[in-house]
């Protein structure tokens, strides 16, 4: 896909990976149309690009076509999606278990994507092409024992993200995921110093951002991108599991 006079939209566009990727897009001349529940983040990176924004709250699926509804009105369809809202989990299954938390990081985190995806695809189909790039986790590849319902959110988008891309080859929509591992972003801010104390690096935003982009252009669909610090971000290779569309058993990627 050529990126210069699309539209995309941006969920999460406020700060993080999402306001990243709208400088990225933007840079390359897409119209962007920003979407955030933080009003005042929002409006000011949509007003630094020249682009749009929409107060959204991707866990109801009601906001995410009201969404859609306004990027056509305003931008006249829409050809990428960047699916990338998300929020932090820290808690699991057992004594600290919280149900009321756990709907919310679930509504946020998988049904904002399946809401978002359920939106975009009628706007798509109509401009005859598109591509969506969902914002899952290296933790949706890995086992994360200290946070293992953020693990499965971001599982779950991998699992949407690899099944959507051949189900959607027919209508020349693309469906990718990208899995950073920790990266600098608001998710983090919580556990900032841990980090820090175990000298993990950080991604840079602008990392994810690019590879966002790179994942747009290349026209492949049905992977799952890792990005990892000193190393060039590449689709994940899942032990003797056929690749999408391919029939053939891929060779794993070490992480």
């Amino acid at each position: 896909m050529e990126l210069r006079d699309k539209v995309a939209i941006v969920t999460g566009g406020a700060s993080g990976l999402g306001r990243a990727t709208v400088l990225a897009l933007a840079a390359e001349g897409v119209e962007v149309v920003v979407a955030d529940v933080d009003e005042e983040g929002g409006r000011a990176v949509a007003e630094q690009v020249g682009g749009h924004f929409v107060a959204t709250d991707v866990s109801s699926l009601d906001a995410n076509l009201a969404l859609v509804e306004a990027a056509v009105d305003l931008a006249g369809g829409i050809d990428i999606a960047y699916l990338n809202a998300g929020v932090a989990t820290h808690f699991g299954v057992g004594p600290e278990f919280d149900a009321e938390k756990y709907k919310k990081v679930m509504g946020i985190n998988l049904d904002g994507v399946i809401y978002g995806t359920h939106a975009v695809l009628p706007a798509m189909k109509q401009r005859g092409a598109g591509a969506i790039v969902a914002t899952a986790s290296l933790a949706g590849l890995t086992a994360v024992p200290f946070d293992p319902i953020y693990a499965a959110n971001k599982a779950a988008v991998v699992g949407l993200a690899r099944s959507l891309g051949p189900a959607l080859a027919g209508d020349n929509i693309t469906y990718n995921a990208i899995c950073p591992s920790f990266a600098e972003s608001k998710i983090v801010d919580p556990i900032r110093e841990v980090l820090d104390g175990q000298g993990v690096e950080l991604i840079p935003a602008e990392t994810v951002a690019a590879t966002v982009l790179r994942i747009i252009t290349a026209g492949n669909t049905g992977e799952a991108w890792f990005i990892q610090p000193s190393r060039d971000p590449a689709p994940f290779l899942f032990r003797n599991v056929p690749g999408p569309g391919t029939g053939k058993a891929a060779q794993p990627n070490a992480l």
